[in-house]
């Protein structure tokens, strides 16, 4: 069956998963629930190896703008890692018209800033809806995301740090104006420096069509200060650019309580997902040498909340 057929009937199951939070065994669920008076879902995926009786790491893996849950799921082909390192896979759907939804992950100023959804409570809750369903490790709690699920990644670092132990952010920078996390949060960025759509490098400030967005070593020099990391990187070459595209990896270390600001740079990479070919050319080059997947686990597990 096609992408299309999966997602509609997945569709069809939500309608009977609303508000059911009974356990689940293993395999893909989708969920429904009810927050501010309006319906909202999430694609959960438990790995065939889940310990009902111990509690599970969780890895929120956030959707780019124009997708959703489902899609996010086939996108980043998360679901391998979530089988063999046996974390809870979590594909939650942002808001708009049919399947092309997105997530109030700042950005806007004045009247395109009004009534917008929280998403950030709507996170929250999933994350409650998830326990219900599943034992959850509440110390091992992460979110990646792409493009506007990257800058809602980092939206929720800075608003939830008090329920998300790391973060890892593909292709999207800060959007929101200020951060002030309860705790310092881990943060391993991913960015292609041919990346036309959220580009990799900008003033402080400069709009981005109708956005404010920072750059990518912008946005991770953040929190290199939020999270008092040392000011001199340790920078490492994970593929040389000829295997296929150069991949580096510039870490700042030495925060407090062991936290960490991470740049990946995909040379000449676009707006892609590190590991996974792109569906469609225009969006750019990935560095398929080189696994965001095992990147993104590797750096979470070595980060639970303190």
């Amino acid at each position: 069956m096609n992408l299309t057929g999966n997602l509609l009937l997945m569709a069809m199951f939500v309608s009977q998963a609303w508000g059911q939070s009974d356990p689940l065994p293993p395999g893909d669920h989708l969920r429904g629930l009810i927050i501010g008076g309006q319906k909202r879902s999430y694609l959960m995926h438990i790995p065939a190896r889940h310990d009902p009786n111990q509690p599970a790491p969780v890895v929120l893996a956030l959707h780019g703008a124009a997708m959703n849950g489902p899609m996010m799921a086939v996108f980043c082909g998360l679901n391998v890692n979530s089988d063999e390192a046996g974390f809870i896979a979590v594909y939650p759907s942002g808001t708009g018209a049919g399947p092309f939804l997105v997530w109030n992950a700042g950005g806007f100023g004045g009247k395109q800033a009004e009534g917008r959804v929280d998403d950030v409570a709507f996170i929250s809750r999933v994350i409650d809806e998830v326990a219900k369903s599943v034992k959850v490790d509440t110390n091992r709690v992460y979110a990646c995301g792409m493009s506007n699920g990257a800058m809602m990644c980092y939206r929720l670092a800075a608003e939830l740090s008090d329920r998300i132990a790391a973060i890892a952010p593909v292709a999207g920078t800060i959007a929101i104006s200020e951060s002030k996390p309860k705790r310092p949060v881990p943060v391993l960025h991913f960015h292609g420096t041919e990346d036309a759509l959220v580009p990799f490098a900008r003033s402080a400030g400069k709009r981005q069509s109708f956005m404010r967005l920072k750059g990518a070593e912008e946005s991770v020099l953040a929190w290199v200060a939020l999270n008092g990391c040392l000011a001199e990187p340790r920078l490492e070459v994970l593929s040389k650019a000829g295997d296929e595209l150069k991949v580096t990896r510039k870490t700042y270390s030495g925060g407090r309580n062991g936290s960490e600001a991470v740049l990946v740079t995909i040379e000449g990479g676009g707006h892609t997902w590190p590991g996974m070919k792109p569906m469609v050319s225009f969006i750019g080059k990935s560095a398929t040498n080189v696994s965001a997947n095992a990147l993104i686990w590797d750096f979470f597990s070595r980060h639970p909340m303190k």
